[in-house]
């Protein structure tokens, strides 16, 4: 019983995340964008050791191929000098967290400086893999998360008094119950079923299955 609540647990937080990083910025994708971010970091490692497998599960299978390429041109050039060395490196950075962004269907806005903010919901994902503990981030996620469909409750359950006062007010109503309902809504469906982590999650009338 207490190994499905975690589990339980632990996808609210998947879902709370998920949430939390579309409600801020569509953009945001785990901070794979940034010059520390694990994408980066991990194409440094692969060019340092001359083995471009570190980074193939970043991209898509179909997308091996062009990685692979630009990987086997950056080695190449690398060789030429310091400053060969640089711009070979960056545009195989710049080139793979493209091409991962584009295969999770985000666009590509341009590689963030190093200590870029993520955002809470990663930094605190981040620290919970880092100590080896989900309890601090269960707990705060799942209060997080009670908190908001608590406050999205309220908000349609009050303006479904005087919904039939008049018609801005019946607008009022619609647009709480849409952003109550969509939330809890995105907030099951992600529970539920494996999915992506760049589903459509924000819970603010964002596209839904039967959409209201």
């Amino acid at each position: 019983m207490k190994r499905k609540q975690a589990t339980r647990v632990i996808l609210m937080i998947a879902a709370a995340a998920a949430i939390a990083a579309f409600t801020e910025t569509r953009a945001a994708s785990a901070h794979c964008d940034t010059l520390d971010g694990p994408v980066v970091m991990d194409a440094r490692e692969a060019l340092s050791r001359g083995d471009v497998s570190l980074v193939l599960k970043w991209v898509q299978p179909t997308d091996e191929k062009e990685i692979t390429d630009v990987f086997t041109r950056a080695l190449k050039v690398r060789k030429q000098g310091p400053e060969a060395r640089e711009m070979a490196d960056m545009h195989f950075f710049e080139t793979l967290v493209r091409v991962h962004r584009a295969g999770e269907g985000f666009p590509y806005t341009g590689l963030k400086p190093s200590g870029a903010d993520p955002g809470t919901a990663v930094r605190m994902a981040d620290k919970a893999l880092e100590t080896g503990s989900v309890e601090e981030l269960a707990g705060n996620t799942a209060s997080e998360v009670g908190e908001s469909i608590r406050k999205r409750f309220h908000r349609a359950l009050e303006a479904r008094k005087h919904a039939g006062e008049s018609v801005p007010a019946g607008r009022e109503y619609v647009e709480a119950y849409v952003s109550y309902v969509h939330y809890v809504e995105n907030l099951h469906s992600l529970i539920s079923s494996p999915g992506g982590h760049h589903e459509d999650a924000s819970g603010e009338g964002g596209k839904a299955e039967h959409g209201h």
